[in-house]
């Protein structure tokens, strides 16, 4: 056996390929985006490994929709800028809403489909039916919805105590 099978241990090496996007994150994406309606909403997509989830499968879910801070919003745009976004290794894209209800992206669209495999768009009037996931060139691809358990993981590990001691 050579180095590589010597070191080698199931699970090690996993696909970061997004599979699909957990039913509960698929709605928080729809009922924020018909919240900030007529403006554009926009947010950052995170991923957990399948397998945490319990499906016996290789790849990544969409489990969490975080608001872009700092985002400026109008009926026609949403601009960010991308350094206030957390650093994130379980980023795996963006979702933002088309107002208007088309679902493909436009040239400005394109250019913040940089960063992670999967981009979303929703659109008004905002039913299950009114998104659509695109890869980073703005390629319609395909994202099933599942029904996970989401794990309840703290992003954001601190309490208000903890954010009262940091204001004196």
């Amino acid at each position: 056996m050579g180095l590589l099978g010597s070191l080698w241990k199931p699970g090690l090496f996993r696909t970061k390929e997004v599979i699909g996007i957990a039913d509960d994150a698929l709605q928080l994406a729809l009922q924020a985006s018909e919240d900030a309606h007529p403006n554009e909403y926009m947010g950052q997509l995170r991923g957990t490994d399948a397998r945490k989830l319990g499906l016996d499968r290789d790849g990544t879910v969409v489990t969490d929709v975080l608001l872009a801070p700092g985002t400026k919003t109008n009926p026609v745009s949403a601009e960010f800028n991308p350094s206030y976004m957390p650093n994130d290794p379980d980023s795996v894209g963006s979702v933002h809403s088309h107002p208007n209800g088309v679902l493909r992206p436009s040239e400005a669209d394109l250019a913040t489909f940089t960063k992670g495999p999967v981009h979303i768009i929703v659109g008004a009037p905002y039913r299950r039916s009114d998104w659509r996931a695109f890869d980073r060139e703005g390629k319609p691809r395909d994202l099933e919805v599942l029904s996970v358990d989401v794990p309840d993981d703290q992003f954001f590990d601190f309490t208000q105590a903890d954010i009262d001691r940091e204001l004196r």
